[in-house]
């Protein structure tokens, strides 16, 4: 439900004039659920939605559909010809001189980059400076409340424990001459979260070997690879609670078929874990001495361990990203490498921390999630963190 009162706090944290939302036919999702607009029918014509730092909203619709900001509060313009529209413009603009929209210069944020130059050109000709609502909107769309950090944390463990069977799937395979698959393994992780009550958009990734290599490999119940002895694997899973508002956890382990790890794998393995805690232990000294934090900062302090390593290109994604009830969010990134991520971490948000370096015979990542309270203390979920490669046949 939208709530004015937060909005127009938030305006004020952030030393705004006001925030301009609209949209064109469902061009603006996050604007959409900040306005409590996300379920509603998407309107044929333009609508325009401003709210101040204090008073009133005003809103701005056309004649054909009047009723659709008829659920939010303030007063109403009505539009028929572009004359119309652009003096509603100029009146919801009035008095401000630093309005958010959904905005990002250079389009380097594209996830909250919504509104068209055309838009952007029209506000500023009435005086005023557009910025990014970023901020705005990760605070309404990405930090979670009290019940969801209960599910997320319910969701984590049943994701550690889809980790243990997966592995002991491979090895009983494996022990008593029977093939085992990326598919079955796969395909045992899905039943494991039907059984748990939990859903996800889309299969885990079971990448064996070259496989592994591949931040984004395609795995599916019918794949076909086998999975033999002597073989590296990494599994990537992800999933949340079957229940409204639920959030998700998203975790990487890896594991050998074998008693023992081959020095080659443990040895990347510890650099990628190496640059994962330097970044979990980044996070913790910003919040620890109440200093603003943004993602590229985290980004750069991991990438430095694997650049320092001599593996600095073959880290080739960004170190994580917003968790949500989307396994990618809208909030910050932990991101200096794909777009340059100046929103800041806020309390209550979570986010991976998952560095990889890939070669073309494995590739090793590990990922776990961070969620800062809201008291400011940094919480690491996903289990024990993972310090070698896992001898999958080892008793």
């Amino acid at each position: 439900m939208f709530d004015l009162a937060k909005v127009q706090a938030a305006l004020h944290q952030f030393g705004l004039d006001g925030w301009l939302i609209g949209e064109f036919r469902g061009s603006n999702m996050p604007g959409r659920r900040v306005l409590d607009f996300a379920d509603r029918s998407i309107t044929s014509r333009r609508w325009f939605y401003s709210i101040p730092r204090e008073g009133k909203p005003l809103k701005l619709v056309h004649r054909i559909e009047p009723g659709a900001l008829d659920h939010l509060p303030g007063e109403t313009i009505v539009y028929l010809r572009w004359q119309e529209f652009e003096a509603g413009i100029a009146a919801l603009c009035a008095g401000k001189k630093k309005i958010a929209m959904e905005y990002s210069p250079k389009n380097n944020i594209p996830y909250i980059a919504r509104v068209d130059a055309g838009t952007i050109e029209l506000v500023r000709s009435q005086g005023c400076d557009v910025v990014s609502s970023g901020n705005l909107i990760q605070l309404f769309e990405s930090v979670w409340d009290e019940s969801q950090w209960e599910m997320h944390l319910l969701a984590n463990k049943n994701n550690v424990a889809a980790y243990d069977r997966a592995w002991k799937l491979i090895a009983d395979r494996i022990e008593s001459g029977k093939p085992v698959t990326e598919g079955d393994v796969c395909g045992e992780i899905l039943q494991h979260f039907a059984e748990h009550a939990m859903t996800t958009y889309h299969p885990p990734i079971v990448g064996v070997g070259p496989h592994s290599g591949d931040p984004h490999y395609e795995t599916s119940p019918d794949s076909k690879t086998p999975i033999k002895r002597g073989d590296f694997v990494l599994i990537d899973l992800w999933a949340k609670l079957d229940q409204p508002r639920a959030v998700y956890s998203d975790l990487t382990r890896v594991g050998f078929v074998g008693t023992e790890v081959p020095e080659q794998f443990n040895k990347v393995f510890k650099i990628v874990a190496a640059a994962r805690d330097a970044a979990i232990a980044y996070v913790q000294e910003a919040f620890a001495s109440g200093r603003p934090l943004q993602g590229w900062e985290v980004d750069d302090a991991c990438r430095e361990v694997i650049v320092k390593a001599g593996y600095g290109d073959y880290f080739i994604h960004r170190t994580g990203h917003s968790i949500g009830q989307e396994t990618h969010g809208n909030g910050a990134n932990i991101d200096n490498l794909e777009t340059h991520e100046d929103r800041l971490i806020l309390p209550g948000s979570c986010f991976s921390i998952e560095p990889g370096i890939y070669l073309p015979e494995f590739g090793a990542r590990s990922e776990v999630d961070v969620f800062v309270d809201w008291s400011g203390n940094v919480h690491v979920t996903g289990g024990p963190l993972q310090t070698e490669v896992l001898p999958i046949l080892a008793k």
